[in-house]
């Protein structure tokens, strides 16, 4: 049963009119094929044989010459939207050096929300294990994503997975996360259940709030205290969803607790439109992801640093 008060918190298509709801839709298109136009690329990779799901990998370098990487996820609300909506900072991060990667993932609630967490997982190692021969660097892989993608970009964060995927650790080395959530109990009571079934038990063991490794502080005994955290810009748009901004400050909370962790609200934004700032090079949001990739040069330094000695 909806919680009206909840449904408050958690409904954002209410906190924008129809009209600007549909132009950021389509502005999310339209500027992901102005992106990718003319640009390098390898398309329609299947990364899971399983599911059949695909990616799309842009600017890439080459194998003498590798480049980090940014693998985006897309929002939605896990039921729309795909990795076509999704490729609007590939030219202005070329531009930087870097290249992109679009995700795809099945939609609810013809896939549960189970299945597109491993989904996604999946694609993030295909990646580390395959990208070198796309011309990525697989030690400076940097996930982020919007609305569900900020949710599926905590999903892959946060540690537990990787060894059973066969990456390491580390393989993600930073993460920005925006406009996610990150504790998906409120949701049992709020309209997107009609298309997601989670349960009580689902929705907090597919929460990257409820990890282990942060939730170690409260059990020093679990061992989960000495799990690998990435650096993390958490970022969230200053007109959000009330639900939103109160995650995106308690993911920040504990992340930084653990971990390098920066909390950056975007002023004069939307939960729609805030996306849309990583196609522009002057904007905040795009200055702290080139910022994030800053720090995984100075990691990969110190690891071959550390080979050599």
């Amino acid at each position: 049963m909806i919680d009206p008060r909840i449904e408050s918190l958690y409904n954002v298509r209410r906190t924008v009119t129809p009209a600007v709801f549909d132009a950021n839709m389509a502005a999310y298109r339209s500027r992901s094929d102005d992106a990718v136009r003319r640009l390098a690329g390898h398309r329609d990779i299947v990364y899971d044989a399983a599911s059949g799901q695909r990616l799309d990998i842009w600017a890439p370098g080459t194998a003498a010459s590798p480049r980090p990487v940014f693998v985006v996820i897309h929002g939605g609300y896990w039921r729309a939207l795909s990795r076509h909506d999704t490729a609007f900072m590939a030219r202005p991060l070329a531009d930087e050096g870097i290249a992109t990667v679009t995700v795809d993932y099945g939609l609810a609630p013809g896939t549960r929300l189970e299945e597109i967490v491993r989904q996604v997982r999946t694609a993030v190692a295909w990646v580390h294990r395959n990208g070198g021969g796309y011309g990525l660097d697989t030690g400076r892989i940097v996930v982020g994503g919007s609305s569900a993608g900020g949710h599926l970009t905590g999903a892959v964060m946060t540690p537990g997975w990787q060894t059973a995927m066969g990456v390491p650790r580390d393989a993600v080395r930073a993460a920005m996360p925006i406009s996610g959530l990150f504790d998906l109990r409120p949701l049992v009571h709020a309209s997107p259940n009609e298309w997601l079934s989670l349960t009580p038990d689902t929705a907090a063991a597919l929460s990257p709030a409820l990890s282990p490794a942060l939730t170690a502080a409260q059990d020093p005994e679990s061992g989960a205290a000495d799990s690998y955290l990435p650096p993390a810009v958490i970022a969230v748009a200053e007109h959000d969803g009330e639900g939103f901004l109160t995650q995106s400050r308690r993911f920040h909370d504990a992340w930084s607790h653990r971990a390098s962790a920066r909390l950056l609200t975007i002023p004069g934004r939307n939960h729609y439109d805030v996306f849309l700032d990583l196609a522009d090079p002057s904007t905040a949001l795009f200055r702290a992801l080139t910022g994030l990739f800053e720090t995984t040069a100075g990691a990969a330094a110190a690891r071959q640093a550390g080979g050599a000695s």
